[in-house]
C-alpha cells in the first residue's frame, strides 16, 4: 500500500515516468524500496514537513498519512525514509528496512500494486525494477505498449496479463531461477 500510494503521489505531480525499484538482499538483510518521478517536485520547505501527519496539500481531508506512516514503517524495522525532491525537477523517494525484521510488513503482490498504479492514471511510463541478491527483473510499460500496438494498456485484459506477468517474474528472481 505504501508503494502505492507514493507512486499515486507522482502521478498526481503530473510525471511523465515514475521508477518503481525494489533491492531485497537477504545477503545484507536490507529490503530497500526507491520511488522515482519526474513530476513537479516539491520545496525544500514541503519536504521538510510533509512527514508530518498534520501537513498535507489536499484540500478534501487535513491530514495526510501515507508518508508520516511509511517512515514509521521504515523506522521501526532499523531502517529509514529519505526525501530528494526538486521543484520542476521531480522527487525521490528512498525507503530502507531491516529484511529479517519481525516488524516489517510482508511486500504483497506487486502485481496487484503494478496493475493498480497503471490503471490509475494517463500519460506517464512506469519502470519497475526487482533485484535480489540472484537476479533482477523488469518490468517498463513502454515495451507492453510496444507489444499491445492498438490496445489501450487500461484493458482489463492488459491488465490482469500484466499482474500474472509480473508475480511470476518476480517469484523467479525471489527464488534465484533466472
Amino acid at each position: 500500500m505504501h508503494i502505492l500510494d507514493i507512486a499515486m503521489n507522482s502521478i498526481k505531480a503530473d510525471a511523465s515516468l515514475v521508477e518503481i525499484n525494489i533491492e531485497d538482499s537477504i545477503k545484507n538483510n536490507r529490503l530497500m524500496i526507491t520511488i522515482a518521478d519526474n513530476g513537479k517536485g516539491m520545496s525544500e520547505d514541503v519536504i521538510n514537513r510533509v512527514t508530518n501527519p498534520f501537513y498535507t496539500t489536499r484540500s478534501t481531508r487535513k491530514v495526510g498519512l501515507g508518508i508520516p506512516m511509511l517512515k514509521e514503517a521504515c523506522e521501526r524495522c532499523n531502517g529509514y525514509l529519505k526525501i530528494e525532491s526538486k521543484i520542476g525537477v521531480g522527487t525521490k523517494v528512498f525507503c530502507n528496512f531491516e529484511r529479517d525484521n519481525i516488524d516489517r510488513a510482508p511486500l504483497g503482490s506487486m502485481g496487484e500494486t503494478i496493475m493498480a498504479i497503471i490503471n490509475s492514471g494517463d500519460n506517464f511510463e512506469l519502470i519497475y525494477t526487482h533485484k535480489t541478491d540472484t537476479g533482477e527483473f523488469i518490468f517498463d510499460t513502454s515495451e507492453v505498449k510496444g507489444m499491445i500496438e492498438g490496445i489501450d494498456i487500461k484493458d482489463i485484459g492488459v491488465l490482469l496479463w500484466i499482474k500474472e506477468y509480473i508475480n511470476e517474474n518476480v517469484n523467479i528472481v525471489l527464488a534465484g531461477k533466472n
